[in-house]
């Protein structure tokens, strides 16, 4: 093989520059993608709620990451209560626990717009809530008119949706971020299955086999919201 004349080598050069100049445009661009990354989960960071740390008798709140309630604040108004966070937490009361067939529903209106769309909803088939080892299923709607279905174990979640789905069923919020929805999950009326349903329509199934329902029934709330809440129960 012969080697390649000086003129040969020039000829190459801006090609082999440019080769170059695209695999640093590439590295930096996925060193700024990691950034973002980091920015963003930075960005999440809660803050503090006037007059928090405080849970209705009878409830027991548990946040995210075991962040503790300093950032919490849930208050009974009018028939229902309200919530103000700092962190995402789950709600719940014990004597909403169980086993067999049940219907759990809520209304929940957003009251202000939250930095980014954040979700909201109920959950079910709560295990051993206040330790490492907690699960649960939970079903929540946000803002931007999606619903979300989701397990978690642990640390770990797992979506059962794929990710937030869009629906007409969902109230979006206003130009004031103001939305109400009232949801439900039920497997009362057919214990065979699990219907989600936003505003009496229903939006997403499950084979009742391939979900626990036994277990505690409540109220899941994400980080940054302040929601109002009536009209709680699980019937069973």
């Amino acid at each position: 093989m012969r080697a390649p004349s000086a003129a040969g080598l020039l000829a190459l050069l801006p090609a082999l520059l440019f080769g170059a100049g695209v695999g640093q445009l590439a590295a930096q661009d996925t060193a700024r993608q990691a950034g973002h990354e980091h920015g963003k989960d930075a960005e999440h960071t809660d803050d503090a709620v006037q007059g928090g740390g405080v849970v209705p008798a009878g409830w027991t709140a548990r946040a995210d990451k075991n962040a503790g309630i300093a950032k919490v604040k849930v208050v009974p108004m009018g028939k229902g209560i309200h919530v103000t966070l700092g962190p995402a937490i789950i709600l719940y009361r014990d004597k909403t626990g169980g086993n067999g067939p049940f219907h759990t529903l809520a209304t929940f209106t957003q009251t202000k717009a939250p930095r980014h769309p954040e979700g909201y909803g109920l959950f079910y088939g709560g295990q051993a809530l206040d330790g490492a080892g907690q699960k649960y299923t939970y079903f929540l709607v946000r803002g931007d008119g999606t619903y979300l279905v989701k397990r978690r174990e642990g640390e770990k979640t797992t979506e059962i949706t794929k990710g937030w789905v869009a629906s007409p069923a969902v109230h979006k919020a206003d130009a004031n971020g103001v939305a109400t929805n009232l949801l439900e999950i039920d497997h009362k009326r057919d214990p065979s299955k699990v219907v989600f349903m936003v505003n009496s329509e229903p939006v997403y199934t499950l084979d009742a086999k391939a979900t626990d329902v036994n277990g505690v029934a409540g109220i899941r709330v994400n980080h940054h919201l302040d929601v109002h809440i009536d009209g709680f129960d699980v019937h069973r």
